[in-house]
C-alpha cells in the first residue's frame, strides 16, 4: 500500500465513530501487507495474469523464459518489452499464501502476457516495473534470439549488447517530433560506378537491393554513403550505418548532416556518454529519428521501418564484439536484412573473403567502378623488395631505401607525406646485430625492448636487461628487428629538420592533418585524413604484416595497405605510394594493380579447396587441457564435424598486453578448432551450446570458452 493511501485527514473533534469506522475498513481490506516486491495477498490482474520474463542472467542453462504473476496494481504498466525486477532463485519450498517468495532481486525483460502458465507450481509475483518504456520490441527480440542461436550464446547476453542501460533523466524527456522525409538527392559521385545511380533509384523507390560495394580511393565515400541513406529516407523508410571507429562515423555524420540537414539522423558512439547515448537511442526507438550512424553497438539500433543496413570496412577487427557471444556486425546486419526484408550494402575500399563469398553465392550483387575509373583515382604504387634493399646502400645504413627517401622529398614539395609503420613505440623488437638471434630476457625469456630511448628491459617481466650478451655468438651489440613509429618519426625528423613530424597511434590518434607539407607517422588503422589528400605514402616493413602466422595475414596486410593508400592523391595528381615488401607476393601484386576483389576471389577459391572459413564454419573451444578434453568427449557433435587439435596456447605472462579471450595470466590452456561443412553451422552451434549447458548443470569445473567464427585461427 502506498503512503498516500495510508494517510487520512485529521478527525474533527466529536467524530470518534468516523475514525473507528475508517480504521476497521483499513484493517479488513485485502491489500498486501508486505513490500510490493512480494505482493503477498495482492489480487492478480483480471486478464492475462501471467508474465513471461527473460531474466538478465547470461548463463546458458538459464537461457529460457520464467513465468511470474502480475498483480492488479501492475496490470497497466506490465506490458511486453518493459524492464522489470523479479525475485529469482527462491525454490519451490518457500511458498506463502499460494505465492513463491524469497530469492534475490534481478533485472529482466517482460516478453509477453499470458492467461495461463506452463509451470504447474506456485508463481512469484513481479516485484515491480522499472519503467513503462517498452525497450524490447518483438523485432529486436527475434533478432537477438537468432544471434544467440548462431553464436551458441544466451539471449540475455545479446540483450545486454542490444539495449543500453537505462538512464532516468534521459527517459523522462520527450523525443522530438519526426521530420518529414527529405527530397531525393542527386547521385553525385555515385555516377563513377556503372550501377551506382540505379542502386540509389531502387532505394528511393522502396526496393531492397543487396550489394557489395568496392569503393574508389579518395575522400568521397562518406558522401556516397550519405546519399544512399538519403535515398532510403526519401522513400519513407529508415537506415542504419555501422562503421568501425568513431573517426569514420564522424565523417559520415558530417556528410549526412550537410546533405539532409539536422534532425534526420543520430550518431551513436561510445564517446557520447550514457545519458546522451540513451536519449538518442530512445529517439530512434520512439520513431522520432529514422536514420542511425554509429559504431559496433549501433548494429542493434531499433530503427523503425528499416529500409537499408550498411556496414563499412567489414574486415576491421573492431566489428567483432569482445563480449559474449562475440557477434560480428556483418553477420548481424545480414540477419537484419533477411528478417526485415530490407536493402543491404557492404562497402570498403578493399574486399574481404566474406564479401567475395556473398557475391559468388548470388546473395548480393557487385557494385564497383571500371578499370578506367580505378586508374584515375588510385595513386601510383611502387615496390622495394629484398633484391633492391640488398643493393641499396641507403637502406643498409638507415633502413629506408633510396626510392623511399626520394619519394618523401618529392612529396613534401606539395603536401603531407604518410609513413605507415606496423609497430608503435621506439624499438619494439631487438636482435643480435651479428647473428640476428632475437634478444631475450635471461629471467623469463621474454623479448627485450627499448621504449622511448630508455634502458633495455624485458617486455614481459619488466626487469632491467643492462649488460645483455648474445647467447649464440657472444656479441653485445643489438639491432632493431622492427623499428617502431616513434623511432621512425625521430629518424625522419633528423633527415628533414625543417618539416614538422606528427605521430598517430594507439596512445594518441589524430583525426585529420592540414594539407601543408609535413611527415605523418602512423600505425595501421590510425592514419589521419589529410586535407586535399597525401602527396605520397611509405608502407614500411611489409614483411611484418605478411609474416604473421594467421590465415588472414595476406588479406589483412592488403586491407591495411589499401586503406592507407586510399588517402593519397590519385595518379593524375602526382600521388605515389612506396611499399617495402617483396613484389612477387600475391597481396603486393594486388596492391600494385589495385585489385582487392581479384585477391579476395582467389583467396576464397583456395579456402574452398582446403575447407577453411568462410566456406566452412568453425568454432574454437579453449580452456585447461583436461577441461577441453572432457568437453569434447561429452559434446554430441554433428557427424560431419572435424576436430583440429587441441594445441597449446601461448602462456600469458605478467605485465604483457592481453587480448580479449587470452588465457588467464600464468595458466596453461589449449585450444581445439571444430570445423563443419556448409549447412552444418547451426547444428554445430546447437551441439556446443547443449554441451556447455550440461556441463554447467553438473557443476562446471574449470571454465571452457566457446567462440563461433573466431577471427584469429592461426
Amino acid at each position: 500500500m502506498s503512503r498516500e493511501n495510508e494517510r487520512s485527514e485529521e478527525p474533527r473533534a466529536g467524530a470518534p465513530e468516523q475514525l473507528a469506522l475508517i480504521r476497521e475498513t483499513v484493517r479488513k481490506a485485502k491489500v498486501p501487507k508486505a513490500k510490493p516486491r512480494t505482493w503477498r495477498g495482492a489480487p492478480l490482474a483480471k486478464e492475462l495474469p501471467v508474465a513471461r520474463v527473460m531474466v538478465d542472467k547470461g548463463v546458458l542453462h538459464l537461457d529460457k523464459y520464467f513465468d511470474y504473476a502480475v498483480t492488479e496494481e501492475l496490470d497497466a504498466v506490465a506490458q511486453p518489452g518493459v524492464r522489470v525486477r523479479v525475485r529469482f532463485g527462491a525454490g519451490a519450498h518457500n511458498v506463502r499464501e499460494g505465492r513463491r517468495e524469497g530469492g534475490g532481486m534481478i533485472d529482466g525483460f517482460l516478453i509477453e502476457r499470458r492467461a495461463e502458465s506452463d509451470y504447474a507450481g506456485p508463481l512469484a509475483a513481479l516485484a515491480y516495473v522499472v519503467s513503462p518504456e517498452p525497450v524490447l520490441s518483438p523485432e529486436l527480440l527475434e533478432l537477438s534470439r537468432a544471434i544467440a542461436d548462431r553464436y551458441a550464446g544466451s539471449l540475455a547476453d545479446v540483450l545486454q549488447l542490444a539495449i543500453p542501460p537505462r538512464n532516468g533523466p534521459a527517459e523522462a524527456k520527450p523525443s522530438p517530433e519526426p521530420l518529414p522525409p527529405p527530397a531525393v538527392a542527386e547521385a553525385g559521385t555515385w555516377e563513377r560506378y556503372a550501377q551506382g545511380p540505379a542502386f540509389l533509384r531502387e532505394l528511393a523507390g522502396g526496393g531492397a537491393p543487396r550489394a557489395v560495394w568496392t569503393a574508389l580511393p579518395g575522400p568521397h565515400w562518406p558522401d556516397e554513403l550519405a546519399r544512399a541513406v538519403a535515398a532510403t529516407l526519401a522513400s519513407g523508410r529508415g537506415a542504419l550505418v555501422v562503421l568501425p571507429d568513431g573517426r569514420s562515423a564522424a565523417r559520415v555524420d558530417a556528410a549526412l548532416t550537410a546533405l539532409v540537414g539536422k534532425g534526420q539522423h543520430v550518431l551513436l558512439t561510445a564517446d557520447a556518454g550514457p545519458q546522451k547515448r540513451y536519449r538518442q537511442w530512445l529517439a530512434v526507438r520512439r520513431g522520432s529519428v529514422r536514420a542511425v550512424v554509429g559504431t559496433r553497438a549501433a548494429m542493434f539500433a531499433p530503427v523503425a521501418d528499416l529500409g537499408l543496413v550498411v556496414v563499412w570496412d567489414d574486415g576491421d577487427s573492431s566489428h567483432s564484439d569482445d563480449n559474449a557471444p562475440f557477434p560480428h556486425v556483418r553477420e548481424v546486419l545480414e540477419l537484419r536484412a533477411q528478417h526485415s526484408k530490407c536493402a543491404f550494402l557492404l562497402g570498403a575500399v578493399s574486399c574481404t573473403v566474406e564479401a567475395a563469398q556473398l557475391v559468388e553465392g548470388k546473395w548480393a550483387a557487385p557494385l564497383r567502378a571500371g578499370r578506367e575509373q580505378v586508374r584515375a583515382a588510385a595513386p601510383l604504387i611502387r615496390t622495394v623488395g629484398d633484391v633492391e634493399l640488398a643493393r641499396d646502400g641507403a637502406a643498409r645504413a638507415a633502413r629506408l631505401p633510396s626510392l623511399a627517401w626520394q619519394t618523401v622529398r618529392d612529396g613534401l614539395k606539395s603536401g603531407p607525406v604518410l609513413v605507415q609503420v606496423p609497430r608503435r613505440g621506439y624499438v619494439p623488437s631487438l636482435a643480435c646485430e651479428r647473428c640476428r638471434t632475437p634478444a631475450r630476457c635471461r629471467h623469463c625469456a621474454g623479448p627485450l625492448e627499448a621504449a622511448d630511448q630508455q634502458e633495455l628491459h624485458c617486455g614481459w617481466c619488466g626487469r632491467d636487461a643492462a649488460g645483455w650478451r648474445c647467447g649464440e655468438c657472444g656479441s653485445v651489440r643489438l639491432r632493431a628487428q622492427m623499428v617502431g613509429a616513434k623511432r621512425t618519426a625521430e629518424e625522419l625528423g633528423r633527415a628533414f629538420p625543417a618539416v614538422p613530424v606528427r605521430t598517430s597511434g594507439r596512445d594518441h590518434v589524430l583525426d585529420s592533418v592540414p594539407g601543408a607539407p609535413a611527415l605523418v607517422v602512423s600505425t595501421p588503422g590510425a592514419e589521419p585524413v589529410a586535407e586535399g589528400g597525401y602527396a605520397a605514402a611509405l608502407l614500411l616493413d611489409g614483411w611484418a604484416m605478411l609474416g604473421r602466422p594467421d590465415l588472414r595475414a595476406g588479406e589483412e596486410a592488403l586491407r591495411r595497405w589499401i586503406s592507407a593508400a586510399a588517402l593519397v592523391r590519385g595518379h593524375g595528381e602526382g600521388g605515389t605510394v612506396v611499399v617495402v615488401a617483396e613484389p612477387t607476393l600475391r597481396p603486393v601484386q594486388a596492391l600494385v594493380r589495385w585489385d582487392p576483389v581479384g585477391h579476395a576471389q582467389r583467396e576464397l577459391a583456395e579456402r574452398a579447396e582446403l575447407g577453411f572459413p568462410p566456406v566452412s564454419r568453425m568454432a574454437a573451444v579453449s580452456g585447461r587441457p583436461e577441461a577441453v578434453a572432457a568437453f569434447l568427449a561429452a559434446a554430441e557433435l554433428p557427424g560431419d564435424a572435424e576436430v583440429l587439435g587441441p594445441v597449446p596456447l601461448p602462456v600469458a605472462e605478467p605485465g604483457r598486453p592481453r587480448r580479449p579471450g587470452d588465457p588467464p595470466v600464468g595458466e596453461v590452456w589449449e585450444r581445439a578448432l571444430l570445423r563443419v561443412p556448409p549447412g552444418s553451422g547451426a547444428a554445430l552451434a546447437a551441439a556446443l551450446k547443449s554441451a556447455q549447458v550440461a556441463r554447467l548443470v553438473r557443476g562446471g569445473g574449470d571454465p571452457v570458452r566457446i567462440r563461433i567464427d573466431p577471427l584469429d585461427i592461426g
